[in-house]
């Protein structure tokens, strides 16, 4: 993890002079700076992670990639199970413990999964404090981490306590580890990026404010309270009409969701149970999901 120490000093150094004090949205406050960061994931992405991982797509057979891939996402399964826990879900801890247990024996350490009849869930530390109520901060840019909050990066530090690739004394093993995740995850990306450079006029707004929608989705479990816009509180000597689903946690400032990302306003409504839980339909069918996963290109 050096590498990535010293890539995130290098970072804030080469970047200190694009902080400025204005921003667009209230939970990006640091939007100049995180701009910045953002351009440079975005080269280094470019110059190395996206070649390299194109080439790992080229030579692996489909069957090496989706062992690699099941070996990886059983070992996620663990930190999630430890975050059913913290979050009094035991029911789902059950099942994923009980994914993370099988795969790991009878799976051969994960490289085939044996339990599909068991649902794959998504939690981390950082949905973990969410669930308890701590905010989510402004809005970050992690030098080659990516999109991230101040409750977020915390969550990473402690996801990596029981994370069993930093439990490899040997370094160098556990350095190919590391860089093996990384490719496997942005070779599953590569087709992403299409849909994300048709969808979005200003990439790194979008993919923002999809990080932030989709955080939200996951800390109330695809249902969040409801939050009501000012222009929907008009006095029209009418109800007002129900507001999207965003969650009111207070730190949680709703991101700037109604951007036109499509010309059809049919699109700009249409709701899509694979991009979001229920109810949490905020971009196209088509886009939403799939950008939000491109965001994540870092190494988790």
């Amino acid at each position: 993890m050096n590498v990535v120490r010293i890539l995130a000093i290098l970072a804030a150094v080469a970047l200190t002079g694009c902080a400025a004090t204005h921003a667009k949205n209230p939970a990006d406050p640091l939007e100049s700076f995180n701009r910045g960061v953002y351009q440079f994931n975005d080269a280094l992405d470019k110059a190395i992670a996206k070649p390299v991982a194109q080439g790992y797509g080229a030579v692996m057979p489909t069957p090496g990639k989706i062992m690699v891939n099941n070996f990886f996402s059983n070992l996620d399964d663990l930190i999630v199970t430890i975050n059913d826990l913290l979050q009094f879900k035991f029911k789902q801890a059950a099942s994923d413990g009980s994914r993370f247990l099988f795969n790991t024996t009878f799976g051969v350490f994960g490289l085939f999964e044996v339990t599909t009849y068991l649902e794959k869930h998504n939690e981390d530390f950082g949905q973990t404090l969410g669930y308890w109520g701590v905010g989510s901060g402004p809005y970050i840019v992690l030098p080659v981490l990516g999109p991230s909050t101040v409750r977020d990066s915390v969550g990473l530090i402690a996801d990596s306590r029981p994370d069993k690739l930093r439990r490899i004394n040997h370094m160098r093993t556990r350095n190919q580890m590391y860089v093996s995740k990384g490719i496997s995850r942005r070779e599953q990306l590569l087709d992403q990026e299409k849909v994300l450079d048709e969808a979005a006029v200003d990439r790194y707004e979008f993919l923002r404010d999809a990080y932030l929608l989709r955080r939200k989705s996951l800390i109330y479990d695809g249902d969040p309270p409801r939050e009501k816009y000012d222009d929907e509180e008009a006095d029209t000597g009418k109800q007002p009409a129900p507001a999207r689903k965003v969650s009111s946690v207070p730190q949680d400032n709703a991101p700037a969701a109604r951007r036109s990302v499509s010309s059809s306003n049919a699109a700009q409504q249409s709701i899509t149970s694979a991009a979001f839980e229920p109810n949490q339909a905020l971009y196209p069918q088509q886009n939403v999901h799939k950008v939000w996963v491109a965001q994540r290109t870092g190494i988790r």
